[in-house]
């Protein structure tokens, strides 16, 4: 093995090598791997709080609400750290609902999103007193409307407005088009409010718009911001008084050399272009998700066997498309390091996972020195990996730890067979 000096991984502050083996903040991987099995994911608390402070600057003495979009990742000891720096919840399910108060999410701080939610999750939600629904569609209205009204409640919402702006990100996710599912038309907008105000369960208190996730240049939320304070001064001018601005969330992180505006200074220049317009007073609410979680997070898995080919050579790790779903959803990118890395180029290898499709690639053509029994950091994997998690091939989801400085947390344990055939049962 070589002697590797301490080194930070480049846009991984929290990440980086020391004495020739990697290290999440102070935790040694290896020794977590060695005490907790493969795969395994660890995040870092503190590259959580960073990103985040990053918003919280940008919002410095404005009147804002940053609401943590958990669908990224929603196990109950990242939504903690959040809950205890001050964050709301964006939630798309009344799974979701009931993990933040399981957090000690807050539920007057929750954003209720989604386009299918149906009657039980809202008298679930009115019951718990969250913050706002962000209603997607004239149909939600009246079922929303009915659902409050059976309750003897009246239901706080905003309407998500679709203002056909192209995110410039994958079609998977983008959200903000006119072929896309999400929201109200931006030209039935001002109609919808009408009938909103018009319900005897609803009350209006704000607007919604989001246009997509992992988007990486500014231009698209400036043009999506332009679009939607049009809206607004048409809605007021029509005596509809909105209390708050929802922008949304999908603010991109580095995958493959992207270069995403830092969040502060995006929030600089929306927020100059919000006061420009006449609206700075209002009450602000974002939703950031993977921007918050996805650096922050590694998942380490064992080097099973390296197989040669004539057309490719394979490194066959133990994670699979089932803890690393977005290479065969998206085509996506994850950086893969060597945890104890050998000395020498390597060779060439396509770096896949057990699993019993040609699907299951976790990385392309990637130059690595490794030997059978190595360990393996597959970075960016706090966001969209472990809440995307299946049992595909009858796997165990992996355990999951938080790191806090020296200090480690095992916040969720290896999932094991047993766990997967509790809730079925077998015919007579």
């Amino acid at each position: 093995m070589s002697s590797v000096p301490s080194s930070r991984l480049p846009g991984y502050p929290h990440i980086a090598y020391d004495d020739g083996s990697l290290r999440v903040e102070q935790a040694s991987l290896a020794d977590l791997a060695a005490s907790h099995g493969t795969p395994l994911f660890v995040y870092s608390k503190a590259a959580m709080l960073s990103a985040l402070a990053a918003y919280q600057r940008g919002f410095a003495g404005r009147n804002a609400q940053i609401c943590y979009a958990m669908k990224a990742n929603s196990t109950l000891g990242v939504l903690q750290v959040f809950a205890q720096a001050g964050c709301g919840f964006d939630i798309v399910s009344g799974g979701e609902l009931e993990r933040v108060l399981a957090a000690g999410g807050i539920a007057s701080k929750i954003i209720f999103s989604g386009v299918g939610k149906t009657r039980a999750e809202m008298q679930r939600a009115l019951a718990a007193g969250i913050g706002c629904f962000n209603v997607e569609s004239e149909a939600e209205l009246e079922v929303l409307n009915g659902v409050a009204v059976a309750a003897d409640k009246r239901a706080p919402v905003s309407i998500r407005v679709n203002p056909n702006v192209d995110p410039k990100t994958h079609p998977y996710i983008s959200t903000g088009l006119k072929g896309n599912k999400f929201g109200v038309a931006h030209e039935d907008a001002l109609r919808t409010y009408q009938r909103a105000v018009s319900l005897p369960g609803l009350q209006v208190v704000g607007i919604d718009c989001h246009i997509g996730s992992q988007i990486t240049e500014e231009t698209p939320y400036l043009d999506a911001m332009d679009r939607v304070l049009d809206l607004v001064a048409s809605i007021e001018a029509a005596g509809i008084t909105l209390k708050h601005i929802d922008f949304g969330g999908g603010l991109g992180i580095n995958y493959q050399g992207d270069t995403p505006p830092e969040a502060d200074v995006l929030w600089h220049k929306l927020l100059a272009k919000l006061d420009a317009r006449g609206f700075g007073q209002k009450q602000l609410m974002i939703e950031p998700g993977r921007s918050l979680v996805g650096n922050a997070g590694v998942c380490v898995t064992e080097v099973l066997y390296l197989k040669p080919g004539e057309q490719k050579n394979f490194c066959i790790i133990d994670a699979a498309m089932n803890e690393l779903p977005r290479p065969a959803m998206y085509q996506a990118f994850h950086h893969i390091a060597a945890v104890t890395p050998h000395e020498g180029s390597g060779m060439v290898y396509d770096v896949v996972g057990p699993i019993c499709e040609s699907g299951d690639w976790i990385g392309r053509d990637r130059e690595l020195a490794v030997a059978p029994g190595d360990l393996l950091a597959v970075l960016s994997a706090g966001a969209y990996c472990m809440s995307m998690a299946s049992n595909y091939n009858t796997r165990g989801r992996p355990a999951e730890v938080l790191v806090d400085g020296a200090t480690t947390h095992l916040i969720r344990s290896r999932e094991s067979t047993e766990d997967q055939l509790r809730l079925e049962r077998l015919v007579g």
